[in-house]
């Protein structure tokens, strides 16, 4: 184990110009069939895991952006250094079906769409793309 260890959190996306022209000529159509087919996906019970899934990646597919990782810079026994993953603590799975079944499903098609009507309009791309790297939170609180 450590004795000390300190915490940040890495970001992994290209940069801004490459993510707005990936956007531009190709998340903006992409993104609206990948929700789409995530969506009919998740409507069959066997498709669900994997319609999920399928939003759970749609900051990547829209416009390049990895979700944010926490590690942590270690010193080990021997005085080596290294950096491991940190999990984010989730929310108690029963309480996420739940909220899921009663709000998620719904209220993530609402929020994926007005952050999709956002990104259309050149002042909204920030919180358009800002709503979609939220997307896994509102639909079944991912962390």
């Amino acid at each position: 184990m450590s004795t000390n260890s300190v915490i940040y959190e890495s970001k992994r996306n290209p940069g801004c110009l490459l993510q707005l022209l990936w956007f531009a000529f190709i998340g903006i159509w992409l993104g609206q069939v990948w929700m789409v087919a995530a969506w009919i996906m998740m409507i069959t019970v066997i498709g669900l895991p994997l319609g999920i899934a399928m939003l759970n990646m749609l900051p990547k597919v829209i416009a390049l952006r990895e979700p944010p990782r926490q590690l942590r810079v270690v010193r080990r026994e021997d005085g080596r250094m290294a950096l491991e993953e940190v999990d984010r603590p989730q929310v108690n799975f029963f309480l996420r079906a739940v909220y899921f079944i009663l709000v998620g499903w719904w209220f993530s098609a609402l929020w994926m769409e007005a952050a999709y009507l956002l990104t259309v309009t050149v002042i909204g791309i920030p919180l358009g793309f800002w709503m979609f790297d939220r997307v896994p939170a509102v639909l079944t609180l991912r962390r």
